[in-house]
């Protein structure tokens, strides 16, 4: 197993994160991480900086401990070593997916191993996502971020919606303001159909980004505002059930 440092590049260490804390921690929402890892200083490094980006961490430090665990109170995502003492990370990755209780936990993978073949195995097995020892704590954080937004959008796929004055079809990429036909863009139809799915939650400019664009696409939160002023204006009156909240992103719901 590797040294504390070894596996961690500058980014992880603690000091480099206490500036930004206190912004973190007000922002993020308290999802429960569990870490698994058999390296004590190891994982306690990785959970002091979950805890500094606002989660609720919880460490464990073999496989079958780690199944109690998750089995006493359900975590919103694991990050899993797979070399690890009493149980292995591979078994615990079986066990947990094939528990209908257990089987939508998100599950990161840590590992020494450098193979393909070693990935490629994690990911038959269930992993959402899979890092290589030495890892930057900085991707860590950022992996673990990009999972649980993904989760959290994660509603029941509708194929229509109907809000007020508004109806949207999936399956005809239709959207109708009383009765009337409304042209949109790919990307105006994936904004108004991710805010009315959110059935009232808030959703800020990376999740709709990550939602309508994709993870993987690089642009500015002014690309979604724009594009909310081209909805906006082809909505006509109707646009007032997309609110802004400023300061944090937008909301569909009944104007006031």
């Amino acid at each position: 197993m590797c040294e504390k440092r070894s596996c961690i590049e500058r980014g992880g260490d603690p000091a480099y994160f206490a500036h930004r804390g206190k912004r973190v921690i007000d922002m993020a929402p308290k999802k429960t991480i569990l870490v698994v890892e058999d390296e004590g200083d190891l994982g306690e490094l990785i959970h002091y900086n979950l805890e500094r980006e606002g989660y609720v961490c919880r460490h464990v430090l073999d496989g079958s401990d780690a199944l109690k665990e998750v089995h006493r109170s359900l975590p919103d995502l694991i990050v899993l070593d797979r070399m690890l003492p009493k149980k292995a990370g591979d078994e615990v990755a079986g066990e947990l997916r094939r528990d209908p209780n257990t089987a939508d936990i998100p599950i990161i993978m840590l590992t020494a191993k450098v193979e393909e073949s070693d990935e490629l195995v994690g990911f038959a097995l269930g992993a959402d996502d899979y890092i290589r020892k030495p890892f930057s704590m900085k991707l860590l954080l950022a992996r673990v971020a990009a999972i649980l937004r993904r989760k959290s959008l994660n509603v029941p796929e509708k194929d229509s919606f109907t809000a007020g004055p508004i109806s949207l079809n999936s399956k005809r990429h239709e959207v109708k303001v009383e009765g009337v036909d409304v042209s949109m863009t790919t990307t105006e139809f994936g904004i108004l159909k991710a805010l009315m799915a959110a059935q009232g939650q808030v959703l800020d400019r990376i999740q709709l980004i990550d939602k309508v664009l994709g993870a993987d696409v690089v642009v500015t939160d002014r690309t979604i505002d724009v594009h909310i002023s081209s909805l906006r204006k082809k909505l006509g009156h109707a646009s007032r059930w997309i609110q802004t909240i400023r300061g944090v992103g937008y909301v569909f719901r009944p104007p006031q």
